[in-house]
């Protein structure tokens, strides 16, 4: 049978759960604002009773506190992990487009291109008046640069946007690296502690944190499995396996991790492009890692579309032929040379293979629109790689789509193509006051021009067979980044080819009229005038904002229902945690009550009692 004192023991077990219930409460009142804590609450179990030898077989034995253990639910954690990388991806598109919008903006505070636009032929409509004074030639010539310095200042805002992507590319990735490393050190620290008999509530709350944070980066799958003992399978031996995988690939393998790395494009794939931008890389394999693949998202995905998105819309075509040191390309996507949006030198993919080119050839027909382009690689490949990529699909760096940066430069460049060269073709048949044909008006900085100081003619279409080359001064080499007025007009306004024939008189302006035609009578880009230039590239960009914030919102409502279900098991809740003190204080009194109560019993049973 049980000692006679039996029942402080039971008594003593209540005051020792309910102090450990009344010490947790006070913990999870502490970390009532702590991000990322989850409640806890002490697992209370009957002690194992005691067999006695009497009618009633058995007498309990108290309670006993088995362990303290985190109010977390797995699946809700799933559901977080698995929607979070969607508000990253969307979240970060919303804060780049946003500036993207803003770059277009036409305001009184900050002119555009439809004010700087309307007030150059604003200036060209005055020289009717007075067509050989050299003022008011200026104004117009002045007017002129003011429109290629509002593209060059664009372009130039793009790229320096686009390096700002870049370097959050680096951080973000080096951030990756950081949250493995940790979850591998918790990973471990938890198993040394749990394998012990202990629960590590606290360093799971960190590890779930940064998993948290890492889906919000990229999608992750993260899954943790109980150790078992090997020769005996129903034996737990109180570790457990965590493992995160990223895009297919284990990022964190329990206590071992991988990491990251960002290398240098060896070549650009977009003709704007800025220098030196990351791909990324498996540190240890050197495998790259697809940041384009369907199964990822997050916010590391937004930012490569923001920086490498051009629609689609680089060059490809099929491989028609090849050699040692060049292939030849044919049924391609685009024909027009405004269109063109790849570097001079650049890189080739085709069947998994990545070829570097130094430069290109293009042949056309007789209406001037590319047949076949023909790339002059940088090295040899070998006859394999020749019979491998033969006929197969060729794209020219990579095809991303989404309209990012290399998209609005690719636009911008190719309507100052279209328009610059339908004027300049118009000014180039006119005369100046000196009596002299036209030269290019509108050029790149004086230095893509041939002999005679014009645009090659070849891109409007010489006979069938003409060829020209990335290196020949055809439009081509205009781009958004550096469209100028020709100096030569700059420094001497009576260069400006007003009229056809000088002998008409100095203040003819028949060319003039042609000219004024371009602002609005004339399709120059995309089906449209050139004055609807702003409101066509304005109307994408905003679409796509607009579409990226209606779907940010959208998963902003999605993952604050998910954390608020997460919330209704996990958080601390100020009310139930004053109403658990008051209980296990109940509790508390009862058992020293019991203890009292006892106490006196003995004292009968020792003082009051025997002989």
């Amino acid at each position: 049978m049980p000692s006679t004192f039996f029942g402080l023991h039971v008594a003593y077990s209540g005051l020792n759960a309910f102090q450990a219930s009344i010490n947790t409460t006070a913990n999870n009142v502490s970390n009532v604002e702590t991000e990322g804590y989850s409640r806890q609450s002490v697992v209370k179990q009957s002690a194992s009773a005691l067999r006695v030898y009497q009618k009633y077989g058995s007498v309990g034995a108290g309670v006993t506190a088995e362990k303290v253990t985190q109010m977390r639910d797995e699946y809700y954690d799933q559901k977080y992990w698995y929607t979070n990388p969607s508000l990253g991806f969307y979240d970060r598109k919303v804060y780049y487009m946003d500036q993207i919008e803003d770059m277009y903006t036409d305001s009184t505070a900050n002119p555009g291109f439809s004010s700087i636009f309307g007030k150059m032929f604003n200036s060209l409509d005055s020289i009717k008046d007075n067509a050989g004074e050299s003022s008011i030639r200026n104004e117009f010539i002045s007017d002129g640069q003011k429109l290629c310095n509002y593209f060059v200042s664009t372009a130039n805002q793009l790229q320096e946007l686009q390096s700002t992507i870049n370097d959050e590319i680096k951080t973000t990735v080096e951030n990756v690296n950081s949250i493995a490393q940790k979850v591998a050190l918790l990973n471990k620290q938890i198993n040394t502690i749990e394998q012990q008999g202990g629960q590590a509530n606290e360093l799971r709350d960190q590890r779930a944190l940064l998993v948290d944070e890492l889906s919000k980066i990229v999608s992750v799958d993260a899954q943790e499995n109980e150790v078992v003992n090997s020769n005996y399978p129903d034996m737990k031996t109180g570790a457990t396996y965590y493992s995160i995988k990223v895009n297919g690939q284990t990022l964190v393998d329990n206590y071992d991790y991988q990491t990251l790395s960002v290398v240098s494009r060896e070549a650009a794939h977009n003709q704007c492009d800025v220098q030196g931008l990351y791909d990324i890389i498996w540190t240890d394999s050197g495998n790259e890692f697809n940041v384009r693949s369907k199964n990822l998202d997050g916010s590391l995905k937004a930012l490569f579309e923001v920086r490498d998105g051009n629609d689609d819309q680089n060059l490809q075509g099929v491989v028609d032929h090849c050699d040692s040191t060049s292939i030849t390309l044919t049924g391609l996507n685009i024909t027009d040379i405004n269109a063109l949006c790849m570097p001079s030198g650049g890189m080739l993919n085709v069947n998994n293979y990545n070829l570097e080119y130094t430069s290109f050839e293009a042949k056309t027909d007789a209406t001037g629109k590319i047949e076949t382009i023909t790339f002059n690689l940088f090295g040899g490949i070998s006859q394999k790689t020749q019979d491998d990529i033969t006929n197969q699909h060729l794209a020219v760096g990579a095809s991303v789509n989404y309209k990012g940066i290399p998209y609005y430069q690719n636009q911008m460049s190719a309507f100052l193509r279209n328009f610059t060269s339908v004027f300049n073709d118009i000014h180039d048949d006119g005369q100046d006051l000196y009596g002299k044909q036209g030269t290019t008006f509108f050029t790149v900085d004086d230095k893509v021009m041939d002999r005679e100081g014009v645009f090659s003619k070849d891109i409007t279409g010489g006979g069938s067979g003409t060829t020209f080359a990335s290196t020949d001064d055809t439009y081509y080499r205009l781009t958004a980044l550096n469209a100028d007025v020709s100096k030569a007009i700059a420094l001497d306004p009576r260069k400006l080819a007003a009229t056809e024939n000088i002998n008409q008189g100095v203040d003819a302006y028949d060319q003039i009229l042609k000219l004024l035609a371009l602002e609005s009578d004339t399709i120059v880009y995309r089906g449209n005038s050139a004055d609807k230039f702003l409101q066509t590239i304005y109307a994408d960009v905003t679409v796509d904002t607009q579409e990226c914030a209606v779907f940010k919102s959208n998963y902003e409502n999605v993952m604050k229902a998910i954390q608020q279900q997460r919330d209704s098991v996990s958080a601390v809740d100020e009310d139930e945690e004053a109403m658990d003190l008051v209980k296990f204080q109940n509790a508390y009194n009862l058992a020293s009550k019991v203890i009292s109560v006892m106490t006196e019993m003995y004292d009968q049973l020792i003082l009051n009692t025997g002989v």
